[in-house]
C-alpha cells in the first residue's frame, strides 16, 4: 500500500474507471463492512452554490459554542487535508493514510477465493476518489468522537456518497443549472436530486427564494418538515447588522458574516435555521452565534487579498455563482480598470459565465487548466469572441502567467479578479504564496 498521502491520492484516482460514478450501493457495502455507525447529529448541506459557505458558518458557530465539530467539504484548494477538519483543524496526513488503509483492507479483501462469502459476497468493491474520501472522513469523525458532523454534498444529493449517512437536518442552499450531464437539464430535475438528502421526521431547510416544486413534493413524500426562507425562517437587514427570525424564535442585532457577498445572509440564515432544528441536542448561545459569524473563514469566496492593486478570488464556475460575483462587484466603488484572470473547466457553461460578467471586465486574461476537464486558452478565447465581449482578450500560457501580466499591467487603483474554477483560485493562491486557514 502507499506510504504517504500523495501516494494514496494518486492510487485513489486510478481505482475507478470514472471520476464520478453516482450511486449508493457500493459505498453502502463498504460502510457496512467498516461498521461505520455515527452516534452524533449529522447536518448534510447541498445546493448548486452556497453550500461551502453554509458549512463554514455552521463549523465556525459550533466551534465557538464549544462543540467538537467535524466538517467534510470538497473540493480542496491547496491540500487534500482541507476537506476533513475536526475542531477547525485539518486532519493530519498520517490519520488520513490510516483511514484509507482501513478502507482498502475491507474494500478489497485478501485471498478472495478462500474466504467464506458474506451477505455482500465479500468481493472487491470499486470506489471513486470521493467515495473513499467520504468514508475516511466519517472514520476520522467517529474516532475523534465529534459532537456534530457537517457534511457537504459533492454532486447532487440523492446518489452522492455523503447521503449514505442519514442526516438529522438537511440544508439546500440554492438550486440552479449545473452538472447537467449527471443531474438533468432543468431546474426541477436538479432540485429532485438535491432533495434526496431529506429524511423522514427531520427538518429540511431550503434557502433558495424560489423553492422548486420538486423540493416541496419530495419533502411531503418522505415526511420531512420543510422550512423555506421568507416563510418558516428568514432575515431582515439593518445598517451594520441584521436580524434572524424563524418559527422557533429570533436572534437580533447580529454581525454580518465575515464572508463577503450579498448572498451570504441567505447562507447565514440557513445555518441558523439548522441550529434551530437541532437546538434540543446542540444548544447554541447568542454569543457563540455572533462570534462564529465574525470569525468564519472560507478561501476563494469573494476573497480580498491585501495589497494594491486589489486582488479578488472567487471560485464562481457557473452562471448562478457568476451572478452573485457580478452583484458583489457592482456593489464595490468604481475603479479605473478591471482585469480578469479567467480559466474554466470545459464541461461548465463558459458562455453563461462570460455573459454575466462581461459588463464588469475590461481585460480578459485567459488561461488553460491542465487537467482532462480543463478548457484550453484557445477554447476560452473562442467563447469570449463568440460572446462579443466588450473588453480586450489576451491569451496567456497558464494561470500564473495571466496573474503575472495582470499584476505588472494594472495600476494601483485597478482591480484584478481571478475566477472561473477552484483550479483557477488554487493556482493564483499558490503563485501568491497564500494559505488556507484552518
Amino acid at each position: 500500500m502507499p506510504d504517504n498521502l500523495a501516494g494514496w491520492l494518486a492510487y485513489l484516482e486510478s481505482l475507478h474507471p470514472k471520476t464520478i460514478a453516482l450511486g449508493l450501493e457500493r459505498v453502502a457495502q463498504v460502510k457496512q463492512r467498516l461498521n461505520l455507525q455515527p452516534d452524533f447529529p449529522i447536518i448534510t448541506v447541498g445546493g448548486t452554490n452556497g453550500k461551502g459557505s453554509v458549512c463554514a458558518m455552521l463549523e465556525s458557530i459550533f466551534h465557538a459554542a464549544g462543540y467538537r465539530v467535524g466538517c467534510y467539504t470538497s473540493p480542496h484548494l491547496l491540500h487534500y487535508n482541507e476537506r476533513v477538519r475536526i475542531g477547525k483543524q485539518q486532519v493530519s496526513d498520517a490519520e488520513l493514510c490510516a483511514s484509507f488503509e482501513g478502507i482498502e483492507l475491507v474494500r478489497k479483501p485478501r485471498n478472495l477465493d478462500s474466504r467464506l462469502r458474506g451477505n455482500d459476497g465479500q468481493s472487491e468493491i470499486p470506489l471513486t476518489y470521493f467515495e473513499f474520501g467520504t468514508l475516511a472522513a466519517m472514520q476520522c469523525f467517529i474516532a475523534h468522537k465529534v459532537d456534530v458532523a457537517v457534511l457537504e454534498v459533492g454532486l447532487g444529493g440523492r446518489l452522492d456518497a455523503v447521503n449514505v449517512f442519514d442526516s438529522d437536518c438537511a440544508v439546500i442552499a440554492s438550486v440552479d443549472i449545473d452538472h447537467t450531464d449527471y443531474l438533468g437539464d432543468t431546474r426541477e430535475a436538479i432540485a429532485y436530486e438535491k432533495a434526496g438528502i431529506m429524511r423522514s421526521g427531520k427538518v429540511a431547510i431550503c434557502a433558495d427564494a424560489d423553492v422548486p416544486q420538486a423540493i416541496r413534493a419530495q419533502a411531503q413524500l418522505v415526511g420531512a418538515e420543510l422550512w423555506c426562507i421568507a416563510d418558516e425562517f428568514g432575515f431582515n437587514q439593518h445598517q451594520g447588522q441584521w436580524d434572524y427570525f424563524s418559527k422557533v424564535g429570533s436572534r437580533n442585532a447580529l454581525p454580518y458574516p465575515a464572508l463577503r457577498g450579498a448572498y451570504q445572509l441567505h447562507n447565514a440564515s440557513a445555518a441558523l435555521a439548522a441550529l434551530d432544528a437541532l437546538k434540543d441536542r446542540l444548544p447554541v448561545s447568542m454569543g457563540a452565534v455572533r462570534r462564529g459569524l465574525a470569525e468564519v473563514n472560507l478561501a476563494g469566496r469573494f476573497q480580498f487579498v491585501p495589497g494594491k492593486p486589489a486582488l479578488i478570488l472567487d471560485v464562481a464556475h457557473n452562471p448562478h455563482a457568476a451572478r452573485s460575483l457580478a452583484q458583489n462587484l457592482a456593489g464595490l466603488p468604481p475603479c479605473p480598470h478591471t482585469w480578469a484572470v479567467f480559466a474554466m473547466l470545459k464541461d461548465k457553461d463558459m458562455a453563461g459565465v462570460v455573459a454575466v460578467l462581461d459588463p464588469h471586465i475590461d481585460t480578459w486574461l485567459v488561461a488553460g487548466i491542465d487537467t482532462p476537464r480543463g478548457a484550453s486558452s484557445a477554447e476560452l478565447e473562442q467563447v469570449l469572441q463568440q460572446s462579443m465581449v466588450r473588453g480586450e482578450i489576451k491569451p496567456c500560457k497558464n494561470i500564473a502567467d495571466a496573474l503575472r501580466f495582470a499584476c505588472e499591467a494594472a495600476g494601483e487603483n485597478d482591480r484584478i479578479i481571478a475566477f472561473g474554477s477552484f483550479h483557477t483560485v488554487a493556482e493564483v493562491m499558490a503563485a501568491k504564496g497564500l494559505s488556507v486557514v484552518g
